[in-house]
């Protein structure tokens, strides 16, 4: 009998009332890894900028070689905005920080 993973739910601040239930350790992960990454202060990073800049603060055991971490790096994102952990820009293009 396979060993169920610990789950965390997580919101979209895009999809206000969207909950998906996702693998605690990998969001764990990347939360503190774009906590460590992102600026306290704007202008803050663009997307590409923050899914590159989050990469040396990724465990290999969980995200080997960076696999699947842009994807993480989103969802992560999305449920920190939702939850007011982290701020978007209305600049063009967008950038977010603490």
């Amino acid at each position: 009998m396979a060993v169920s993973k610990p789950k965390i739910t997580v919101e979209n601040v895009n999809v206000p009332g969207y909950l998906v239930t996702v693998d605690a350790a990998m969001y764990e992960a990347m939360k503190e890894a774009l906590q460590q990454a992102l600026p306290l202060q704007g202008p803050g990073l663009t997307q590409k900028e923050m899914q590159l800049a989050v990469l040396p603060y990724l465990p290999a055991d969980l995200y080997p070689g960076g696999a699947k971490a842009m994807w993480w790096c989103k969802c992560v994102q999305l449920d920190l905005e939702a939850k007011g952990l982290m701020k978007r820009t209305q600049s063009k293009p967008l950038r977010w920080h603490q």
